[in-house]
């Protein structure tokens, strides 16, 4: 028989600038690409706040493509511009907090990995801090790269005017801000690229665009990670010396909140230390930060179903893991991904013990989630 373990440091509440949060649970941003045409399914109001109403503190939104001609990923993507984009956003916040949650949107600009021939505008040639290889693109000129400043920070303040709690950007796996990032993606010999200080500088000019428009209290998520798409191994940084050459910049930027993604969220970053991505970037920076990878789950992102069998076992195990890192001080939140998808009341059933109503996640089953049966 599995030990038992306490969860109680997933339950503490804790404070934000404007707000506290009555647990550490976070919805982690999913693309589920709810929105033909780029407006948002109204149903996905109510996949929202089921898990706000099953126990989840805070949502953090499917990734929404910015106001720029090419940020979208799919033509699936919801937008975060317009007016009728941003009148079905505001109806999500409002049944959110009507089920006593908070949220944040994800704004992203997908760069050279835009799904060109999916969108609405396939003509158009995707953008990226320089040319690779099998990727069609055209390097950004300094005009583009104020015009996307612009769109995020417009964006941003749209989010701050229909309501929103605070404004999350996507700057890891691959996408546009982690493209200047990363030597092998940005080749450029100005002022943004080269040196980390010219790579974090596109990054972080995104980040103090966005706190101009939102005023300094209102919170404000970077997402980071080290892997790229499905390049799993790849690294940003392979020290702590250099991880804290990239973050810092953004934390004194105006980021609130480093949102770590990682496959395994167990896994020590670095030689020498126990500590994941999460627990680093709260060490060098001094910021809150949420650990998202597996929790709950027997494997990595990989689509392969976890058994009927090890569900329950192994989600305590994993668990127990996780709660023993937040205990020490390693971060602040949780981002939990799949396990809110199969079990919309996952916060409740943890905070209960009942592991035996866990359903595993099922990428078949979860493929059309704003059918309502899913997670009764």
């Amino acid at each position: 028989m599995t030990e038992v373990f306490d969860p109680a440091p997933l339950f503490r509440p804790l404070t934000l600038p404007t707000f506290e949060l009555p647990n550490r649970i976070v919805m982690s941003a999913m693309t589920r690409e709810f929105a033909p045409g780029g407006i948002l399914d109204t149903a996905a109001a109510e996949y929202y706040a089921r898990r706000v109403e099953g126990g989840a503190a805070l949502v953090i939104t499917e990734g929404t493509s910015i106001g720029h001609p090419v940020s979208h990923h799919t033509a699936k993507v919801p937008h975060f511009y317009g007016a009728d984009a941003l009148a079905a956003w505001k109806g999500v916040v409002e049944r959110v907090h009507a089920a006593g949650g908070r949220i944040f949107p994800q704004l992203w600009h997908t760069g050279l990995y835009r799904l060109r021939d999916e969108t609405a505008n396939p003509d158009d040639m995707n953008i990226a801090p320089s040319q690779v290889g099998r990727f069609p693109s055209r390097p950004m000129t300094e005009n583009d790269i104020a015009d996307v400043i612009a769109a995020f920070a417009e964006a941003a303040r749209a989010a701050r005017e229909i309501g929103f709690d605070g404004v999350a950007i996507h700057g890891a796996h691959g996408y546009l801000i982690d493209q200047f990032l990363w030597p092998r993606t940005n080749r450029r010999t100005d002022a943004y690229g080269g040196s980390a200080e010219n790579r974090v500088r596109f990054g972080v000019e995104v980040v103090k665009a966005v706190r101009a428009a939102i005023g300094p209290n209102f919170p404000l998520l970077l997402r980071i990670s080290q892997w790229k798409g499905n390049l799993y191994g790849q690294e940003l940084a392979k020290t702590p010396a250099e991880l804290e050459e990239l973050l810092v910049p953004f934390a004194e930027a105006g980021v609130d909140i480093f949102d770590a993604s990682m496959r395994r969220f167990w896994l020590p970053e670095f030689d020498g230390s126990p500590m994941n991505l999460a627990g680093w970037a709260k060490k060098l920076t001094g910021k809150l930060t949420m650990a998202v990878g597996s929790v709950g789950l027997e494997g990595p992102l990989d689509g392969i179903r976890v058994s009927e069998q090890s569900a329950t076992a192994v989600s305590i195990d994993n668990l127990r893991a996780l709660v023993e890192m937040m205990d020490r001080g390693d971060f602040d939140l949780v981002g939990v991904g799949r396990n809110l998808l199969a079990n919309p009341d996952w916060p409740q059933i943890v905070a209960r013990g009942e592991f035996e109503r866990l359903r595993p996640y099922d990428p078949a089953r979860t493929a059309a989630l704003l059918e309502p049966s899913l997670g009764n």
